[in-house]
């Protein structure tokens, strides 16, 4: 029986790959025989793990892009066209909180940059994807949200929100692009230990609220998500979409 989880051939792009949940991604699906475009904002960090990639035998290139940038992400999707000509896998991982505190002290300038990356960020990047994926025959559009999209977590308001927005564009790709071979899934990452989700692990309250809530009793690694990515990028969830996909330890039990 052929493997349901190779990915041999295919073409996957990773934004916020240089480190934490992006760059396991990047390396699972390198392992499985996928072609992986490692991108982040700093050109030095794609290439620090498209190099690790290569080293062992992978393959992968680096495209820097800040998926808040409009126009850097028109060139990361025309550069894929014109190296690959086709993508099958893209994985929405890039995403900001810059802002950690009490809801009504929230900042516009705070509001905003939150926004154009994890709302407008994930949205477009799913419309210049699904466009080569159509192209190409189908795809596959994994979106990483947050159990915070259902349960806002504390000083967490405006990323909670955005992350909320992005299950409703998960189902809203799902429906629209079902019928061009096109699936969107989502992965509902709980406390995770990476630099991004720093400010929280280094929260002692925060950080034993949730060790003391979570039947694994523990927080969650990068790799622990990357099992997850691999089933839905590959055959093995060719039935699947629309769908959240929740890692959390059972945080949300």
């Amino acid at each position: 029986m052929a493997d349901m989880f190779d990915l041999t051939g295919r073409v996957a792009l990773v934004t916020g790959a240089s480190r934490g949940i992006g760059e396991a991604i990047a390396k699972a699906y390198a392992e499985r025989g996928a072609r992986v475009i490692v991108s982040s904002r700093k050109q030095d960090g794609c290439e620090a793990v498209a190099g690790a990639i290569a080293a062992t035998g992978g393959e992968a290139v680096a495209m820097a892009c800040h998926i808040g940038d409009m126009e850097a992400l028109a060139k990361l999707f025309a550069a894929i066209e014109e190296r690959y000509g086709r993508l099958d896998v893209l994985v929405n991982n890039a995403a900001t909180n810059p802002y950690y505190g009490h809801v009504l002290d929230t900042d516009l300038g705070a509001f905003q940059k939150t926004v154009d990356v994890n709302i407008r960020g994930y949205f477009f990047a799913s419309v210049l994807g699904g466009r080569l994926m159509r192209s190409g025959g189908g795809g596959s559009i994994i979106n990483i949200a947050s159990v915070n999209a259902i349960r806002p977590g504390p000083l967490q308001g405006i990323y909670s929100v955005t992350k909320g927005a992005v299950l409703n564009m998960t189902k809203a790709f799902a429906r629209e692009c079902g019928p061009e071979g096109i699936r969107c899934n989502a992965i509902l990452p709980g406390l995770i230990r990476t630099k991004f989700a720093g400010t929280l692990i280094s929260d002692e309250q925060q950080l034993q609220h949730y060790v003391g809530s979570n039947p694994l009793r523990r927080v969650g690694e990068p790799q622990d998500l990357a099992g997850a990515a691999v089933f839905l990028a590959s055959e093995a969830s060719s039935y699947v979409t629309g769908e959240f996909l929740v890692v959390d330890g059972g945080f949300l039990v």
